[in-house]
């Protein structure tokens, strides 16, 4: 009898578990009762070689919910250590493991990653189990920072399990299937730079260096090298965070990978009122990730880094230090080019001069003393239209705006050319955090209507659509501020 399937089209590897032991425990994902697709990325899937109509299939969901593992997966769960909230911790996938790493037709390499599959090595008296909410809330979340042109992981799927999870209330269970360039992390060199020995560090840098920074393998001191191309990254990342008003809201080691990539949306937002000092996350009540504090903990991130990294950039411990320094005195100012160049884009500024900076600043003082919409305000500016922002009127905004004016009168650049440069850069809509909020709950009741109409209006946020215009649209008024938890 003829089996009349699809082909999935999975291609995986395991060259991650060609590491050191020490870095990981193979691990099966725990099996779940009735497992139901709710989600998939079926753009996604065809970019990794991945034929959707299978994966909607019984044996696709049963990959995704972790009661079936694919040809060629070797699952395994991944230690790290991680700086939370300053204070070093040992951790590891507490309820993930990793299947493989997916061959895609462009012969790209990406980790295939089940969340909420159930009990590791490294739960730490957790289930393992993640809720359906937040895993939609990733799935939004992370596709969203795609569609901006900022580097992040990917959600391929979300299944429900069939089952009830304990959290302060029961919840239904979930399982997200996370795409990544690797989820190899500043915390995963914590680790091996901590419990391994030097072989073993040696072994994870000689590794990543390989997969993520393939031109660096022959260089002179290919570790200070590949410190330095990290710090590039990062500067470039987090510059493009801060230009959307983006907060990722839990900003440990162990959630800053070595790709460059964003990576878990646990308590994060975007930002609506522009204020430095903003933050979601229900557990910083200090502020240290806080919108204004993201590119200081980044360049504290990348000391740790640089701190594991020290007895593989020079055998004399003072030398690895200078060595280190100096690489890490670079972020500060690469960052600021990168958020720099940003915002001369977002205000239609086409070449430099001196004072752009000064005139940029006095713009973002305006907003946070008049409490104005960070998104809408810029997307005000760029469909022509001041008076509809809250700083309309105002003395200080007639004063800036003739400073703006006399700005782009200075460069060769046409009008049009102007607005269509801040259209590429200014999004129209960015995931508002009382719609992400509306898509949920309604999922939660069965609606996935909500979350469908939510994503195909993120998909394009730079399109200015009329369909868009509802979602610019602000909450109303709260007496409480919005919180996000890590939905663990």
């Amino acid at each position: 009898m003829t089996d009349n399937k699809p082909i999935v089209g999975w291609k995986l590897e395991t060259s991650y578990a060609d590491l050191p032991d020490l870095l990981y425990t193979k691990q099966q994902p725990v099996p779940v009762r009735a497992p139901k697709l709710i989600k998939l990325n079926e753009s996604l899937a065809a970019e990794l070689g991945l034929n959707a109509e299978a994966l909607r299939g019984s044996d696709g969901v049963d990959v995704f919910a972790g009661n079936q593992v694919p040809d060629g997966a070797e699952p395994l769960a991944q230690a790290y250590a991680g700086h939370q909230f300053a204070y070093f911790n040992r951790l590891g996938d507490g309820r993930a493991v990793l299947l493989g790493e997916q061959i895609t037709p462009r012969a790209e390499r990406f980790d295939i990653q089940l969340k909420g599959s159930g009990r590791t090595p490294y739960s730490r008296g957790g289930d393992g189990r993640a809720a359906l909410g937040p895993m939609l809330r990733e799935y939004i979340i992370s596709e969203a920072m795609h569609a901006l042109g900022i580097p992040t992981t990917r959600s391929l799927a979300v299944v429900t399990t069939g089952e009830e999870i304990v959290r302060e209330s029961l919840l239904p269970g979930a399982i997200l299937t996370r795409i990544a360039a690797s989820h190899i992390r500043v915390g995963t060199f914590q680790f091996a730079a901590q419990w391994g020995t030097l072989e073993e560090l040696q072994a994870l840098a000689d590794y990543t260096i390989k997969r993520h920074y393939p031109d660096l393998q022959d260089g002179e001191n290919r570790y200070v090298s590949f410190l330095r191309e990290v710090i590039k990254r990062q500067a470039a990342l987090i510059a493009k965070w801060q230009l959307v008003g983006f907060i990722h809201g839990v900003m440990n080691t162990d959630n800053m990978a070595i790709s460059g990539e964003s990576i878990d949306y646990g308590p994060c937002a975007f930002m609506d009122a522009y204020d430095p000092a903003t933050v979601f996350s229900s557990i910083d009540r200090e502020g240290r990730y806080a919108y204004g504090n993201q590119p200081y903990i980044g360049s504290w991130n990348l000391a740790r880094l640089a701190e594991a990294l020290l007895p593989l950039m020079d055998e004399d411990e003072e030398g690895a230090i200078e060595l280190a320094q100096d690489a890490l005195s670079d972020f500060g100012e690469l960052y600021h080019q990168h958020w720099l160049q940003g915002m001369r884009k977002k205000l239609g500024i086409f070449n430099e001069e001196p004072e752009d900076e000064a005139l940029i600043e006095a713009f973002m003082l305006l907003m946070q003393r008049n409490k104005a919409d960070y998104t809408n305000t810029f997307r005000a500016l760029t469909m022509d239209k001041p008076e509809d922002t809250v700083l309309f009127g105002t003395p200080e905004f007639a004063e800036w705006q003739e400073r703006w004016m006399a700005r782009l009168g200075r460069q060769e650049e046409s009008k049009e050319d102007t607005l269509k440069l801040m259209k590429s850069s200014n999004p129209a809509v960015i995931p508002r955090n009382h719609r992400v909020e509306e898509a949920l709950e309604a999922a939660e009741q069965g609606n996935l209507c909500v979350l469908d109409n939510l994503l195909a209006a993120l998909s394009n946020p730079y399109a200015y659509t009329e369909e868009q215009a509802d979602y610019a649209l602000l909450p109303e008024d709260s007496p409480r501020p919005y919180r996000t938890f890590c939905g663990t």
